[in-house]
């Protein structure tokens, strides 16, 4: 089959994103099994600053009319690490800036047009590339318009969307329905239109052929109106279009066997690897070496959703213990000055490191021997497979996709593998953190938890089929 992959966010991105990671290997191993895949995302100033990466201008060169102004979408092509197509869509106006969308926590104020604009620069593509796609499968709200453009023009393709984060919807004033250029019968309860504005996600579930979600507690989630995000009507009159599919593990760059961003690889027979990451973790953030207490471990965005109203409170608490702690990652500046506070606060105990690392971030995973997942909202959990395969057992809020990735740790059956909790409290929380606290000091079971958790796996062939599976069924539907 011949997929386009469209997506706002992609190799060669260096951002520490679930969206990231799927976009580097779903397409790589449907490639593998046979499939044309290509991908269209944004020429973003991060991609043109990136010497490493090469890139061919393809000469095409398209008009793309947003509201009442015209663009010029320039397309130059490039190939991921593994081998996949990748065309990115050049238009300096929207694109040449420092952020994805935005700046500091703050949203650009033209994030409508500018993914307006993407959705039918990408659509553009499709129509010219040859052999032409079967398949547009477009990601999250940034490529949500896609298929209510393909409905409206009656174009000869079939589209899938994936919501990896329904908390995110692309939700604008009702004005800017006009940027879109579709007929006002469009901006209706069964077309853009929530509530008064424009919705570009809506608008996706509306008119995709296939929407599918990445893990089935997340469909679960996403169809109540506690976790809905507002949609939960919209998708359960469209549920039974709405699959889920458990994202996998990119094993291919997250594997400690052969991470040659390690100072040294191991495995589950062989940890003494583990123990050089985590003195080298310490040394490098400059924290104590001692005491014997666990070293805990997260990389994530600081936003709400990751959970960090429920873990603040927690802090000083913690940092009062006989722990270490690191923490890389950017967002909300209240959380970002907070961290910084503490980070001067504890000094030995505690490093916050803002701007991402991609070598930080493995050694990270590495050297923890916990990793702390307070997420509110955990669609596929891809951190915590990580986690898993690196021995940083995880404590984590069950929610979405974790509790299929997780098992709480049960010492009267001699099960599982993490400590999870059920609660969207901060005292639920820290009886979790205490729980893997206490387990730690008995070095002997720790070592066969470690052990355990690191001989998951969670590679993406399974989720290559199903995915395989969806689009077949598509593709024969628009046959008949």
């Amino acid at each position: 089959m011949r997929i386009l992959m469209i997506s706002a966010e992609g190799p060669p991105l260096a951002r520490a994103t679930a969206l990231v990671d799927v976009l580097e290997a779903l397409p790589r191993e449907l490639r593998a099994r046979k499939h044309e895949v290509a991908i269209a995302m944004p020429y973003y100033r991060e991609i043109s600053e990136n010497a490493s990466f090469e890139l061919r201008d393809t000469g095409i060169t398209v008009e793309v009319r947003v509201g009442a102004k015209n663009y010029v979408a320039e397309y130059v092509e490039g190939r991921t690490a593994g081998g996949v197509q990748t065309f990115f869509i050049r238009c300096d106006d929207f694109f040449d800036r420092a952020g994805i969308y935005g700046e500091h926590g703050v949203p650009y104020d033209d994030n409508p047009a500018r993914f307006i604009f993407f959705s039918k620069a990408a659509l553009e593509l499709a129509r010219r590339m040859t052999p032409t796609p079967q398949i547009l499968h477009v990601h999250d709200w940034a490529a949500a318009l896609v298929p209510a453009l393909v409905h409206h023009q009656q174009l000869p393709f079939t589209t899938v969307l994936t919501i990896h984060h329904l908390a995110e919807q692309g939700s604008f004033w009702g004005l800017d329905f006009g940027l879109t250029n579709l007929p006002e019968r469009y901006f209706m309860p069964r077309g853009v239109e929530f509530f008064g504005r424009l919705n570009l996600l809506k608008g996706g579930i509306v008119f995709a052929d296939k929407i599918t979600t990445v893990s089935e507690r997340y469909r679960h989630e996403m169809l109540s109106p506690d976790d809905g995000g507002g949609l939960d009507i919209v998708l359960r009159e469209h549920a039974h279009r709405l699959v889920a599919i458990l994202n996998g593990a990119d094993y291919e760059r997250w594997n400690p066997e052969t991470d040659f961003l390690l100072p040294r690889q191991f495995s589950p027979g062989n940890l003494a690897g583990k123990a050089v990451c985590r003195d080298l973790l310490l040394d490098a953030m400059a924290l104590a070496p001692a005491p014997a207490g666990p070293v805990f471990g997260m990389v994530t965005r600081l936003v709400p959703e990751k959970g960090f109203d429920l873990f603040m409170p927690l802090l000083d608490r913690l940092l009062s213990d006989d722990v270490r702690l690191i923490i890389l990652g950017e967002g909300d500046p209240g959380y970002e000055t907070a961290l910084a506070i503490a980070a001067r606060k504890y000094p030995t105990k505690f490093s916050y490191r803002r701007t991402y690392d991609e070598q930080l971030a493995h050694l990270i995973e590495a050297g923890a021997d916990v990793t702390l997942i307070p997420s509110q909202i955990e669609p596929s959990g891809l951190s915590a497979m990580y986690s898993l395969k690196y021995g940083a057992l995880p404590v984590a809020r069950a929610t979405g996709g974790i509790q299929e990735i997780i098992e709480d740790y049960d010492p009267t059956m001699d099960a599982g593998f993490g400590f999870l909790c059920y609660e969207k409290t901060p005292d639920a929380f820290w009886d979790a953190i205490k729980r893997a606290r206490e387990t730690f000091h008995d070095q002997k079971l720790w070592t066969a938890l470690v052990e355990r958790a690191m001989s998951r796996d969670f590679s993406w062939g399974e989720a290559a089929q199903s995915y395989e599976s969806v689009y077949a069924a598509l593709t024969l539907k628009a046959v008949a």
